[in-house]
């Protein structure tokens, strides 16, 4: 799997457990914790009353019939790697929304964006839409940025109007962990106050990549802590310095710094980098070189220093 250790590689598709969709559902909660659900209608009708109303075959919209937009998460790029909630309301859905870079979509050859060719193979191209985004933007909540998320809200709202009651966007990783769905969403909720929005959460990036290198994230007592290498080399250093497992996204720019204060707290040998997870030329592996031309969706892991089973509970 690694360099770094002797275990044995896998792929994404082993020791998988076939299940069909609708066998063996049992009742769950919604992601608010409000309405009890189940698997297959995301909705419970009101005692004594009708139904929620049904849109596409077996797809239920929102309570008395309003639109819903929910964003999905599909995970790091792994079509395998989608939830069955996830396809099955792409299935249902009236319009999937999917992100595509701003300045591309413009010049007209945007080519397909992680969660476009994630989604593919559950929705129909005449029901897949792009929305423009400045997601090479790094200078914080700039015009060209507010523009985009302004225009993009604006979409959803005349999709909505046009009709459309199950409004789908889908993200990588999950919506609710460094997301373009929460600004989408805000946007939305300012125009038209009666959408109904919900999150279907998806697979991380630091969950694949720790399956992916057998490398846990958390043991016992250890605390978690997941930052974006964009806020700075001083947030990573702390976290470094404490007991617990330390994910990096968005090393890219700022790689050579990651791995200078990994060397400085003696942290280098036990951590794994991951590049393009679920793209074709993805890499896993020990970090070796601070000079890597990374992509900008890299993910590093740093484990807890463990030195005996069960040393953290």
């Amino acid at each position: 799997m690694t360099a770094h250790d002797n275990r044995v590689p896998v792929t994404a598709h082993d020791n998988r457990v076939p299940v069909t969709a609708h066998d063996n559902r049992v009742p769950v909660t919604a992601h608010d914790g409000r309405v009890p659900v189940t698997a297959r209608d995301g909705r419970v009708p009101a005692a004594g009353g009708p139904g929620p109303a049904a849109g596409r075959a077996g797809r239920v919209d929102g309570a008395d019939g309003a639109a819903t937009l929910t964003g999905i998460g599909v995970g790091p790029g792994d079509p395998e790697l989608l939830t069955l909630r996830a396809a099955r309301l792409l299935a249902e859905a009236d319009v999937v929304f999917v992100p595509v870079l701003d300045r591309l979509a413009a010049a007209g050859d945007a080519p397909p964006g992680r969660a476009e060719a994630t989604v593919a193979a559950h929705v129909a191209p005449d029901r897949l839409r792009r929305l423009p985004f400045a997601l090479d933007d790094r200078g914080g909540v700039t015009a060209r940025r507010e523009r985009a998320w302004d225009e993009a809200a604006r979409t959803v709202a005349d999709a909505v109007d046009a009709g459309a009651r199950a409004v789908v966007f889908a993200t990588i990783g999950d919506p609710n962990v460094y997301s373009t769905f929460g600004y989408l969403a805000h946007g939305v909720r300012a125009l038209r106050p009666a959408v109904e929005v919900r999150t279907v959460p998806g697979i991380t990036a630091m969950q694949d990549l720790a399956a992916r290198s057998g490398v846990p994230l958390c043991e016992g007592r250890e605390p978690l802590t997941l930052l974006p290498a964009t806020a700075g080399l001083a947030l990573f250093a702390d976290a470094l310095a404490g007991p617990g497992t330390v994910v990096a996204y968005k090393g890219w720019r700022r790689h050579a710094e990651l791995v200078a204060e990994l060397r400085r707290q003696g942290r280098l040998a036990d951590a794994v980098l991951g590049r393009g997870l679920g793209l074709p030329g993805e890499r896993i592996g020990p970090v070796t070189d601070p000079a890597d031309d990374l992509p900008y969706l890299s993910t590093l892991l740093v484990p807890a220093r463990r030195d005996r089973r069960g040393g953290k509970l």
